[in-house]
């Protein structure tokens, strides 16, 4: 009785079976399941894994393409009081062996999409291993297959029955192990609870505006924080799941157009995607099903909002600002509602950094600094906080009397309207000459120039400074950069950048001096990115020290 009030995620299940049994809800290639069929494939895995022995506080780990096989491990993990810690299943074999050193699972899943790695688990043993299980085969076969490791002993539980949902909690309430998806160093597993995934949910629900006839695609991973808390709302709502085993902008469209999906997440590097496929087109046939579009990990250009709002012009478009700490988004903005007379409403981009709307109803933030300024560190507290980093440190944070924020490593500012504003990562600042320097303040700035493609600005060590501010330029197609040797060689017809440009630009856009980068370095190949599409910062900066010498000759 002491758990009957705990929140738990597969609460979703009796929705699904009953009020959704006979109506489909997942549709994965040519596969389709109704609520009760769902439930009933639940229900079977998590019969499974009690029979094996599995319980409360074991982790499994999953490294898989997206698929509702997917969300019934996940559901059923969950069910039995175990941990499921979601592996990127883009990772190295070297990087997953890594994170599974770390949570220790007793049973690995996976698809095809980690081939590579099954021949490498033989080579190098994982001691708390017992299992490794085929994601796309009936457990009942698994079972019979590994009925020789089984003793009366091990089987602890009594066998779920068909219509019985008596779940069970793993310690702490831990329901995942979600990895970060940080721009350097190794990953951390983040310890999240069922009350988290519940609350996040009811807030995606209320703000973006989710209902049970929503058809939704899965365009985000499910190792990701992104990806798993929008689709444990979609469970929870009773909406439909239209699942693509990877993101890739022709097969993401041609589901928009064959499922009539009404509602997907984006990056703002699968939305530049989605509108290169389309230049050129002015209409298709997904223009009018798409209603509601939840963009998270970073913030969308203003060229890339209009390009968007274009390409889905019945979208109510929405961007949230989160991290993997806090189970997601802490923050919601709305950048275009065709309900409000199409009007776009406020500019994201200002001199005071990006805007990421207010927190949501259950997140409670405030700015830690040192007095002398509006701006500081973002803190946060409320059920939404992870519990703890898994087998690590404790998380960062603040404290005020008694109470403990999470800090979340932003810097920015709050304004009198409730609005966050953010300008930085606290650990990506440069010093230099003694100031503090924002790389985002200064990327934002240049990215504003219409022949900049791409920008990352980095300090490297310098005996002067401490730190020299270097920005990476990436320029457009049809724009040459030229030195000051060959200036005055060059077409006046054709579009020019250099060093002088960008420069000039950012004193016209009122950028203070000493954050004016002292070097400009031409980027002619793709940036380096995470596997989740984060800029490697560290690399790029590694490469820039590197071309010190270059540098050095150039000032």
């Amino acid at each position: 009785m002491g758990k009957f009030s705990e929140a738990h995620i597969c609460e979703c299940l009796s929705l699904l079976s009953t009020l959704r049994g006979n109506s489909v809800v997942t549709v994965t290639g040519n596969r389709r399941k109704t609520g009760k069929e769902f439930v009933e494939s639940v229900m079977g895995l998590a019969q499974g894994l009690l029979q094996l022995g599995l319980g409360s506080g074991d982790v499994i780990s999953i490294a898989a393409f997206n698929s509702e096989l997917y969300l019934e491990w996940l559901l059923a993990v969950a069910f039995v009081g175990a941990i499921a810690a979601p592996l990127n299943y883009r990772w190295s074999y070297e990087e997953a062996v890594l994170a599974m050193e770390v949570v220790r699972p007793v049973m690995l899943v996976t698809d095809e999409s980690c081939i590579p790695w099954y021949s490498k688990l033989q080579l190098h043993h994982i001691p708390s291993l017992m299992w490794h299980v085929s994601l796309d085969s009936p457990l009942s076969d698994f079972l019979r297959t590994s009925s020789n490791v089984l003793s009366t002993e091990t089987i602890k539980k009594d066998s779920v029955g068909d219509a019985q949902l008596n779940y069970s909690w793993a310690p702490e309430g831990v329901v995942m192990i979600c990895f970060t998806s940080g721009t350097s160093g190794r990953p951390k597993g983040v310890a999240i609870s069922h009350s988290a995934f519940i609350i996040q949910s009811l807030a995606k629900i209320a703000i973006v505006g989710y209902g049970e006839d929503d058809v939704y695609l899965h365009t985000a991973p499910l190792c990701h924080i992104g990806g798993l808390s929008s689709a444990l709302a979609m469970l929870m709502i009773g909406a439909r799941h239209v699942l693509i085993p990877k993101f890739e902008a022709k097969s993401a469209l041609e589901a928009i157009e064959q499922h009539k999906v009404t509602t997907l997440i984006t990056v703002p590097a699968m939305m530049a995607d989605f509108v290169l496929k389309f230049r050129g087109i002015e209409t298709w046939k997904g223009m009018e099903s798409v209603k509601k579009i939840l963009n998270g990990g970073g913030g969308l250009s203003s060229e890339l909002t209009k390009a968007a709002i274009k390409l889905f012009p019945q979208a109510k478009l929405l961007s949230a600002y989160g991290m993997t700490e806090t189970c997601s988004s802490l923050t919601f903005m709305t950048l275009y509602d065709p309900g409000i007379d199409g009007r776009k409403l406020q500019p994201v981009h200002q001199e005071r950094g990006i805007c990421v709307g207010k927190p949501a109803p259950h997140v409670e933030l405030r700015i830690s600094g040192d007095g002398s300024s509006h701006v500081g560190r973002i803190l946060t507290r409320g059920p939404h906080a992870m519990l703890r980093y898994w087998q690590g440190s404790p998380p960062n944070a603040s404290v005020s009397g008694d109470e403990v924020w999470l800090d979340t490593g932003d810097i920015g500012s709050i304004d009198d309207s409730g609005n966050v504003w953010l300008i930085g990562r606290a650990n990506g600042r440069i010093k230099s000459g003694g100031e503090n320097i924002y790389p985002e303040e200064v990327e934002r700035i240049l990215l504003q120039h219409p022949g900049v493609n791409g920008a990352v600005v980095v300090g490297i060590p310098d005996a002067r400074l401490t730190e020299m501010v270097v920005a990476c330029v990436q320029i457009r197609e049809d724009w040459q950069w030229i030195s000051t040797s060959i200036r005055h060689s060059v077409s006046k017809q054709m579009l020019q950048m250099s060093s002088e440009i960008l420069c000039q630009f950012c004193k016209e856009m009122n950028l203070t001096g000493f954050k004016i980068p002292k070097v400009f370095i031409l980027w002619k190949k793709p940036f380096p990115l995470t596997t989740t599409g984060k800029i490697r910062r560290d690399q790029v900066q590694g490469e820039a020290i590197s071309q010190r010498q270059y540098i050095i000759s150039n000032l």
